[in-house]
């Protein structure tokens, strides 16, 4: 599920329980890290936070549930949006990227990809996919889409053809939801419904690495929203983007070990 608020207190529980708990023999290898607050700025409390990213001095969100659905674009220096296109009922919007001249934007259970134009955000085609879309992020010649299981799927970022896939390793059930591409390869997701960030290699879908996330908003606001689900990099920078389903604020951190 990914628009209950019930998962709230599924995650709870994840976070009480821990990583060790539930993982692997293999685990004990993987890199342990922590968020580092460098600051925070506001953040729209109504936005269903399913996807963003930052890219050329522009600051891409979409946001789901039925009938109110959307993406965006902002000016990431001031925060001023620039570009809105709500989504027609009943479909309800997923991860979104830039890719060259086009944002993808998924949609959750419709198998339905939108591509859009990146100053306007107007719908330009529409391609259909077989699953669930989850997260989307791009790297150099390729599109990464998560389905919220084990596997990650390599797609064209002209034609969004699948050409390849990828089981994520080194850590037991993983849920990659939101995703986003690094510079240096990487590929972080926010593993649904905790307070996690995994660092994969798509290569060979090696987790290297856990993120605790947990602690960013306070106990009232936690009962006001839902999962952590955003990340993005901050280009030039060791810095990320963070936010959540329904989430005040956008915090700006950095991963740091543990």
């Amino acid at each position: 599920m990914k628009c209950n608020r019930s998962s709230l207190a599924v995650a709870a529980l994840v976070s009480l329980l821990g990583v060790g708990a539930c993982g692997g023999p293999d685990e004990a290898a993987v890199q342990r890290l922590r968020v580092e607050v460098i600051g925070s700025s506001p953040h729209d409390p109504r936005a269903f936070t399913q996807g963003l990213e930052v890219v050329d001095g522009v600051r891409y969100e979409s946001t789901g549930m039925w009938g109110v659905s959307s993406a965006r674009a902002a000016d990431q220096a001031t925060g001023t949006e620039t570009a809105r296109v709500d989504l027609p009922d009943p479909l309800f919007a997923e991860g979104m990227t830039k890719a060259g001249d086009i944002v993808w934007q998924l949609t959750w259970k419709d198998g339905i990809a939108i591509a859009r134009d990146p100053v306007t955000l107007a719908e330009i085609r529409r391609v259909e996919y077989r699953g669930e879309g989850w997260g989307l992020c791009a790297q150099d010649d390729r599109l990464v889409m998560s389905d919220g299981t084990a596997t990650l799927t390599f797609r064209d970022p002209v034609t969004f053809a699948e050409t390849g896939s990828v089981t994520l390793t080194q850590f037991r059930d993983p849920r990659p939801n939101e995703l986003d591409c690094a510079p240096d390869g990487t590929v972080y997701a926010n593993n649904y419904p905790t307070d996690e960030i995994l660092r994969i290699d798509p290569d060979t879908g090696r987790v290297t690495a856990v993120i605790d996330a947990a602690g960013l908003l306070t106990a009232e606001e936690r009962q006001r929203t839902d999962v952590l689900n955003g990340i993005a990099h901050l280009p030039g920078t060791d810095h990320f983007l963070l936010t959540g389903k329904y989430w005040p604020h956008l915090f700006e951190v950095r991963f740091v070990p543990k």
